[in-house]
């Protein structure tokens, strides 16, 4: 500002005494609420989905697929881990945050109906931290990954509400569960606590009947007994039948856990939630 401007701002300072006041402040990205950028990071992490032992499959890690979670995968230089998409899931576009030091490319296995896509990724060296948005015609995955020295995960894949749905249809010889299609679901559901292997990857309901699902490979001796969590946090058990590796619950419980061992128990919650995380 020159020597005249600035005179002519005092003398205007001076008849109008709001007007030093009145500049315009134009907000700056730092300065933006600490609220919501916590928000932000507790809602990342909330949504992160670790690789667990219950989860594997031989070298390769089994995520159950939820709309909005983060998959990690874990990579090192010199070699390739897998992204195996669902069979008959055609790609869309797949965006990576970082294209200079991570190579993305894609190729497909089998064929016809039980064509699978794959994208493959690896890193040009250690300490390296990014994303990929994988779009498809079913669905979007958020992927996040890591690269180390040396371990390297050999390949991400997911399960899916509606593989689990065709399970409980035909139920193996058992009575058949009616579900409704995927969409007609509820998946607002919140699970918490300890991190056994037996740990559920989702629950939903279908407006009567409340579904567990649990890793693929429960075992029968493993099976936790279900508590109804009441008023006051008073525990009852609740009754409900076991087919393949899911309950189902006759009924709509807003709370509930899972409890397994005796002198150090093992305990999961599972607590339905509104839209917002309100219940």
């Amino acid at each position: 500002m020159t020597s005249s401007q600035r005179a002519v701002m005092a003398a205007l300072a001076l008849l109008l005494p709001g007007l030093a006041m009145a500049s315009p402040r134009v907000p700056h990205a730092a300065s933006a609420r600490p609220s919501a950028i916590d928000a932000v990071r507790r809602a990342n992490r909330s949504a992160t989905r670790e690789p667990g032992p219950a989860g594997y499959v031989e070298a390769a890690q089994i995520y159950p697929w939820s709309e909005g979670a983060r998959f990690r995968l874990y990579a090192a230089p010199g070699q390739v881990s897998d992204i195996a998409l669902q069979a008959g899931e055609a790609l869309v576009s797949v965006a990576a945050g970082d294209t200079l030091r991570w190579i993305i490319g894609d190729t497909t296995s089998g064929s016809g109906s039980g064509q699978r896509t794959h994208i493959l990724v690896k890193p040009a060296g250690a300490g390296l931290v990014t994303n990929l948005l994988i779009a498809t015609d079913r669905r979007i995955y958020h992927v996040d990954l890591i690269s180390t020295a040396a371990t390297a995960m050999t390949g991400i894949a997911w399960t899916y509400p509606g593989d689990g749905l065709i399970l409980l249809r035909t139920s193996g010889g058992s009575p058949p569960v009616a579900v409704p299609p995927v969409e007609a679901l509820n998946f607002n559901y919140r699970i918490s606590g300890d991190h056994p292997a037996w740990r559920p990857v989702r629950a939903f309901d279908d407006g009567r009947q409340l579904y567990i699902e649990f890793p693929p490979r429960l075992a029968a001796g493993e099976a936790p007994p279900l508590f109804m969590i009441g008023i006051g946090g008073r525990a009852e058990l609740v009754n409900y039948r076991q087919r393949g590796h899911y309950y189902v619950v006759d009924r709509l419980v807003d709370r509930a856990e899972l409890r397994l061992g005796e002198h150090r128990q093992q305990v999961v919650r599972i607590e339905r939630t509104r839209i917002g995380g309100r219940r």
